[in-house]
């Protein structure tokens, strides 16, 4: 088996953006929500590329080194001639949650790497990065305006990591030492040869990270042919970003026979009633929960203040709520938060504060809070019910929600949005295992998302 690339997903939904761009490349890829044994790996035969769906983003620096070191390690073992760690494509992080420059730092000792790539840009998910700087649409897979980082109406307040910095070579000065160089979009669009170039004088000036400007679908195959050849079984090349590192991978790899685009996809048919649990304070989140609501869904809104007060929160009258109205044939979906003016965001903090817990612990405890209600519920609900399709929105929480579910991993299905693709999950002596998921980020998918993967209509015949 020749590995051509394993990563690490610092969430679950961006994990998932990653499969998606990998198997419609004609990569045969499984994602892991913890990484795999050499066993394991050899239950997919003809395997290409492998990645573990990790939390990371939500973890603070001591708890990312425990986590990371191990992962890399493993990753490392595999073989694989790219190593990738995989974060969002808006870049959350801070120096208390999430850190990049920690994970860089782990990576450059464990890989003893040249230089770490940086590629955050993916134009595909209205993703663009100039001059060092980070643009995003506001949601993937519509039609929203561009904004600034630090200017994005989403996130500029997010609730853990919000973005107050949109040069990304100063965004990473506040979480590590390591220098981050630049190739700038003039040398990107100059193409291969001159990226070349400019790659040299960063490294000749002691950068040990390389930031690559993107802002077109031809630039990330500029990339992929600058990248593409430094990695090998023997030392792999590690990089960090979006899963622009994929688009550009697979560019190289097409470029070379390595692979080829999948164009045809069987459509998943109607699921009626659809089961949606969502742990996501996204704007773009809340106005699909609006459509959904105004067109024929139910929903049950969790007490999220009440969940915080007592650790033995009882679930039993929700679970029958919700098993009531699936089994009645309604869709459904449960929720934590309607937007980031949702009054349940502030009551929660304020019970965990009396708590004693400071504002960097209570932006620690809110994924796995949200996230190990969120999956308690959905692993009783399908186990009494059968639902044959689940949605998990919300970054932070999905990866929490699928170990609640005993997810061990899952393959693509069909492509819906751009970075949420419908998957099978893999969950032996689990409720959900056979069950067709989608974990979908919070900016991810227009208005009628929970419409579309309720109909089962999305691909092309």
């Amino acid at each position: 088996m020749t590995l051509l690339l394993a990563y690490y997903g610092d969430d679950f939904t961006g994990s998932t953006d990653a499969l998606e761009i990998l198997t419609t490349r004609g990569i045969s890829t499984v994602l892991f929500l913890d990484p795999p044994t050499p066993l394991q790996l050899r239950r997919y035969p003809g395997l290409q590329a492998f990645g573990v769906a990790g939390i990371s983003r939500s973890l603070e620096p001591d708890a990312m080194e425990r986590t990371l070191r191990p992962a890399f390690e493993a990753l490392k073992q595999s073989g694989a001639s790219h190593i990738h760690y995989k974060v969002c494509s808006t870049f959350d992080s801070s120096p208390q949650i999430g850190s990049i420059g920690k994970a860089a730092e782990i990576g450059k000792d464990v890989f003893s790497t040249d230089f770490i790539s940086l590629v955050v840009a993916s134009p595909a998910l209205g993703r663009y990065c100039a001059f060092g700087n980070l643009f995003a649409r506001m949601g993937i897979g519509s039609n929203g305006a561009i904004h600034r980082l630090d200017r994005h109406p989403s996130m500029s307040r997010h609730p853990v990591t919000p973005a107050h910095e949109s040069d990304l070579r100063q965004h990473l000065s506040l979480q590590t030492a390591l220098r981050t160089g630049l190739v700038d979009i003039l040398e990107v669009e100059n193409g291969p040869e001159s990226m070349q170039r400019a790659l040299h004088d960063q490294l000749h000036a002691g950068n040990a990270l390389v930031l690559f400007d993107a802002l077109y679908p031809p630039h990330m195959e500029a990339i992929g042919m600058t990248i593409g050849p430094l990695g090998s079984p023997e030392k792999p090349h590690f990089s960090i970003g979006s899963s622009g590192i994929e688009s550009a991978l697979t560019a190289y790899w097409t470029e070379n026979s390595q692979t080829g685009i999948r164009e045809n996809w069987p459509a998943p048919g109607k699921a009626s009633p659809l089961l949606v649990a969502s742990g996501s304070c996204s704007p773009v989140t809340a106005a699909q929960i609006d459509w959904a609501l105004r067109n024929g869904f139910e929903e049950i809104a969790l007490d999220t203040a009440s969940i915080a007060r007592t650790s033995a929160y009882d679930f039993s009258e929700t679970v029958q709520r919700a098993v009531a109205f699936i089994q009645s044939g309604k869709s459904l979906v449960i929720h934590t938060g309607k937007g980031p003016d949702d009054r349940r965001l502030a009551a929660t903090a304020q019970i965990l504060s009396e708590k004693g817990l400071s504002p960097d612990e209570i932006q620690q405890i809110t994924a796995p809070l949200y996230g190990g209600a969120l999956g308690k519920i959905v692993r009783s609900v399908a186990a009494q019910t059968g639902v044959p399709r689940i949605v998990i929105a919300g970054g932070d929480t999905s990866g929490i929600v699928a170990r609640h579910l005993g997810i061990e991993a899952i393959e693509m299905l069909a492509p819906l949005s751009p970075g949420a693709p419908l998957c099978k999950a893999y969950a032996p002596g689990s409720p959900l295992h056979g069950c067709e998921v989608n974990f979908k980020g919070g900016q991810v998918g227009p208005e009628n998302y929970f419409g579309i993967l309720r109909e089962g209509d999305f691909v092309p015949q």
